[in-house]
C-alpha cells in the first residue's frame, strides 16, 4: 500500500458544504430568475460539486460536461490548455454557468471561459466552490464563491491527488510525504 499521501485535517465538513452549496443554488435561481441555465462541469474535480449544486437551484437548468488539461503528467501548469471533452450541443443564445471545483491561477478557466464566449452564448458566469486567490495567475473573478481558501493542498469532495479522496464526503488537507514511501 502506498502511503505518500496522508489526510492531515479536516479544512471544511461535510455540514459546512452541503449548507453552501444550498446557499449558492438559492442565490443562483434568484439571479437567473427563471431563465434555462446550462450548467457546464468542468471534469473530473467538479462533478460531485455540480450534482449537489444543480439540484439546490429550482429552476431550468441543463447539464453539460468539459474535460480541460494543462497539467498533463506533471503537477504543474504547462500553460497550453487542451480540450479533452467538448460540449455535446451548441450554446448560442444560452446563459452559462461554467462549475468548477478551485481556482487557483485561473489559467485554464481563462482560457476555457473566452473559449466559451466566442461560440455567441447570452452569459457566461462561473460559480466554484473553492476560491484561492493566492495564487491567482489569470486576471478572472468567479461569481460565485462556495469558499476562499488559503494555499493549502487540499482533497475531497471531487478533488483528488493522482485519483485518490474524491469520494470523501468532506475537504482535508493532505500531506505528501514524497515518492520514496510505501
Amino acid at each position: 500500500m502506498n502511503n505518500r499521501y496522508e489526510l492531515a485535517e479536516i479544512v471544511l465538513t461535510e455540514k459546512e458544504l452541503k449548507k453552501r452549496v444550498a446557499e449558492l443554488g438559492k442565490q443562483i435561481a434568484e439571479d437567473y430568475k427563471g431563465e434555462p441555465i446550462v450548467a457546464i462541469c468542468v471534469l473530473k474535480g467538479a462533478a460531485v460539486f455540480m450534482t449537489d449544486l444543480v439540484r439546490a437551484i429550482d429552476g431550468d437548468v441543463r447539464l453539460d460536461f468539459m474535460a480541460v488539461s494543462s497539467y498533463g503528467a506533471s503537477t504543474k501548469s504547462s500553460g497550453v490548455v487542451r480540450i479533452l471533452k467538448d460540449l455535446d450541443g451548441p450554446i448560442v443564445g444560452k446563459n452559462l454557468l461554467i462549475v468548477e471545483d478551485i481556482i487557483d491561477s485561473g489559467l485554464t478557466l481563462s482560457y476555457l471561459r473566452e473559449n466559451l464566449i466566442a461560440r455567441g452564448p447570452k452569459s457566461v458566469r462561473i460559480c466554484t466552490l473553492l476560491d484561492k486567490p493566492a495564487r491567482r495567475k489569470a486576471n478572472i473573478t468567479p461569481d460565485y464563491v462556495g469558499f476562499t481558501i488559503p494555499d493549502k493542498f487540499i482533497v475531497g469532495y471531487g478533488l483528488d491527488v493522482a485519483e485518490q479522496f474524491r469520494n470523501l464526503p468532506y475537504i482535508a488537507n493532505v500531506i505528501d510525504h514524497g515518492p520514496d514511501v510505501g
